[in-house]
């Protein structure tokens, strides 16, 4: 049986099926992940906090907010405010704004997240590693859906594992990015604690929710020989 999580990734879900994909989802995941794009740090714009709040009104499952931002103070604000579970920040936005962030999401009683692009090493947040709660490894370049896999990028979430054994750390450790059947079978060689799913792997399986829910569990139980709880 398998222990991992999966966080579906709502900016690649059927809008227009929202209640539908959400109420079975519900049932079935462990947390929600929503990415918030400014268009600025990406060339993209995608969900807002409001998306969150209409999220709340049918889920009480936990938001892993993604910031893509280049003004992660102003974000952060905003989702103290609506009580974000995680707030994953982008780590090269983060210099000389680490500790304070940090320190105000758990002064609010929320999880810090840290996110780190395929060019950024896992180095680059060891100054401030103690106080993430999670890590999220992105295995595409962010921004839009259906990038190319960077195989190697799975380097990292080893390391990030070997690291936490090491030192009693206490994060959790996430990969975003073309999670599907073409690529089950390393990811969970590499053991990541939680995967991002979107639309290669979950939401464009079929147009049912149920029947690509079945499809996606079932490939990766092919590719794994582990069956999803």
């Amino acid at each position: 049986m398998s222990n991992v999580e999966f966080s579906p990734s709502l900016m690649t879900m059927d809008l227009d099926k929202f209640t539908e994909q959400i109420t079975f989802l519900n049932d079935h995941v462990g947390s929600y992940h929503i990415d918030i794009m400014d268009g600025h740090f990406v060339p993209n714009i995608t969900l807002s906090p409001w998306f969150i709040e209409e999220v709340r009104k049918i889920s009480t499952l936990p938001i892993s907010a993604h910031l893509m931002v280049t003004d992660p103070t102003f974000w952060v604000d905003q989702l103290i405010n609506i009580h974000a579970e995680w707030i994953c920040i982008h780590a090269e936005v983060l210099n000389g704004l680490a500790f304070r962030l940090f320190d105000k999401i758990h002064e609010a009683g929320l999880k810090t997240g840290v996110v780190l692009n395929p060019e950024t090493p896992v180095e680059t947040i060891l100054p401030y590693i103690e106080l993430v709660d999670k890590v999220t490894i992105m295995t595409v370049d962010p921004g839009f859906a259906g990038q190319r896999f960077l195989e190697n990028m799975l380097d990292k979430i080893v390391e990030l594992k070997t690291l936490r054994e090491e030192n009693g750390y206490q994060y959790v450790v996430e990969m975003d990015g073309s999670s599907s059947r073409k690529t089950f079978k390393r990811i969970d060689e590499a053991g990541p604690d939680v995967y991002v799913i979107g639309r290669s792997g979950l939401f464009g399986l079929s147009e049912n929710i149920e029947e690509s829910w079945a499809i996606m569990t079932q490939d990766y139980f092919e590719m794994t020989g582990k069956k999803v709880e």
